[in-house]
């Protein structure tokens, strides 16, 4: 049987929890996901977990709060004005607390999503952003089922 090494392209179900019990991410119920390790899709803490596992085989791992996706940082809360997002996205756009808004890299080649904290009053027209990962400072609980391994 194949295990899961470096470079691996897998084909697996998977459930990716948060200290809650609740899925952030859960694949058991639809489709397969299919991902190539090293390539970022998973943590590096979970990709390590994964290594040495075998085709077929199903495995949970319980990671500590910050393993997965590393400790929450004051510094990825940032205010950003919303004269600027609405320049450069929908100028009819409202954001509400707990929205999530995607964000281009500063290459224009990607984005990641910032989570909106707080809306300051109209006159001073300014959201508050969290771009830490939801899961940051959490422990997880990661759920895997390994359908193939390539």
């Amino acid at each position: 049987m194949a295990t899961v090494r470096s470079g691996s392209f897998l084909t697996l179900h998977y459930r990716l929890s948060g200290a809650d019990g609740q899925a952030v991410v859960d694949t058991f119920g639809g489709p397969p996901a299919t991902l190539s390790l090293g390539a970022g899709e998973l943590s590096p803490a979970i990709e390590a977990r994964l290594m040495g596992l075998e085709e077929g085989s199903s495995a949970r791992f319980e990671l500590e709060p910050g393993e997965a996706f590393g400790q929450r940082s004051p510094e990825l809360l940032q205010r950003v004005k919303l004269a600027l997002l609405r320049e450069l996205g929908d100028p009819d756009e409202v954001y509400s607390v707990g929205d999530v808004v995607q964000f281009p890299t500063p290459d224009g080649q990607g984005s990641y999503a910032g989570v909106v904290r707080e809306v300051g009053p109209a006159e001073e027209d300014w959201a508050l952003f969290d771009f830490n990962h939801p899961l940051a400072g959490q422990a997880v609980r990661f759920e895997v089922q390994l359908i193939g391994v390539l």
